[in-house]
């Protein structure tokens, strides 16, 4: 938790007046009790509460100056604006991507190159009414847009089940020659004519029955399993109105999966095979919601509003990269998942992480001791 600078907490919890009136469990305590939860693979407020004052002993060395109670957490994540963690990520993550800048991505390219995907949390309708999903379930959808170099999430918004993924365009603030990378479930022309007027590129998947005007056809490697390229103009004329200029159509053979696939995309300077390498790379943002289900606890909830359900997501985000930050500082090739699992039996061991996380081979020899008497003969 040292990675966290106070005052730059002090300031996210001053902007939305996280403390105002608080006496006794301050917004520290909350993310420190939150935070452990997460850590510890806790399954309600009340397994924090228990193991929590199991170790009392040692709360005030831990940073947790009052009193854990489920119930005073339970009304702070009701009452406390989600926003204050929201901020502190943003802050967190800003340091992340700094140290993961370098990271390869597994070809040349300076560019910073983003993944954009959602995934659907599903939720119950008599606890979430609020979660509009289906006449009979609830469910609440994680837009993220994934730092490729790293792996990390520089943008997450949480909407209703139902809202369709491509109304998340609107609320990112496209960087200029960044790539995004989606799949075709975004495809929507008068927004991705945004990102290109922002100057930043797309790579997309193509839907059934859009028609083009094909204007010139470029030499391709058919041995690469590029099967044509294309620069094409849309043939419908309102769809057209929505974007005028000029696209690249790309059909590529992936022979792992043997499909054709085919993709959309404005950049008219890379080859096809990298606009193809591209794409692929955009399961690295499945990867991560599947990591962060598996290790983390979005899946259930402590709370049942709204600002319940975001405080908790963003602090297992602040988690999440807080992990990663560990993992790059301290130079560890341990992945995430075993720094997590590390860290869970360790939580009140005053032991230097970088003697924690110290590599110890699996493939080690058991060490017998003479004087150790076995249990069992």
């Amino acid at each position: 938790m040292d990675t966290i600078h106070p005052e730059q907490f002090r300031r996210c919890v001053q902007r939305y007046r996280g403390d105002y009136k608080v006496k006794t469990f301050s917004c520290w305590d909350q993310f420190l009790c939150m935070a452990f939860g997460q850590l510890t693979f806790r399954e309600s407020l009340r397994d924090v509460e228990v193991c929590l004052r199991s170790r009392q002993d040692q709360l005030y060395h831990l940073g947790i100056g009052s009193l854990v109670s489920h119930s005073t957490i339970a009304d702070a994540n009701q009452s406390r604006d989600w926003r204050i963690y929201a901020d502190l990520a943003q802050i967190l993550i800003s340091r992340a991507r700094s140290l993961y800048r370098d990271e390869p991505i597994g070809m040349e390219l300076q560019e910073t190159v983003y993944a954009l995907d959602s995934t659907t949390i599903d939720l119950c309708l008599n606890l979430f009414p609020w979660a509009h999903f289906r006449r009979t379930k609830a469910a609440v959808k994680l837009h993220t847009l994934l730092d490729l170099r790293g792996s990390i999430p520089t943008f997450i918004s949480i909407s209703e089940g139902k809202q369709a993924d491509v109304r998340v365009l609107d609320e990112l603030l496209p960087e200029p020659g960044a790539f995004y990378v989606m799949d075709r479930g975004y495809v929507d022309f008068r927004r991705l004519y945004a990102l290109a007027v922002a100057c930043a590129f797309f790579v997309t998947r193509s839907k059934r029955g859009i028609q083009f005007n094909r204007v010139k056809s470029r030499p391709v490697d058919y041995l690469a399993g590029v099967r044509y390229d294309q620069l094409v103009r849309l043939k419908n004329p309102e769809t057209r109105g929505h974007y005028p200029e000029q696209l690249r159509r790309i059909r590529y053979f992936d022979q792992e999966t043997g499909r054709d696939l085919v993709f959309l995309t404005n950049n008219l300077l890379l080859p096809a095979t990298v606009i193809a390498f591209l794409y692929k790379c955009r399961w690295q943002v499945e990867l991560f919601f599947k990591w962060i289900k598996q290790n983390l606890r979005i899946k259930h909830f402590y709370g049942t509003s709204d600002n319940a359900v975001k405080t908790q997501v963003w602090i297992s985000i602040c988690v999440y990269v807080l992990v990663a930050i560990l993992r790059k500082e301290l130079q560890s090739e341990r992945s995430l998942s075993e720094i997590i699992q590390i860290l869970s039996v360790n939580v009140f061991e005053k032991v230097p992480l970088q003697q924690l996380l110290a590599e110890v081979s699996l493939d080690s020899e058991i060490t017998h001791f003479p004087k150790q008497l076995m249990l069992w003969e």
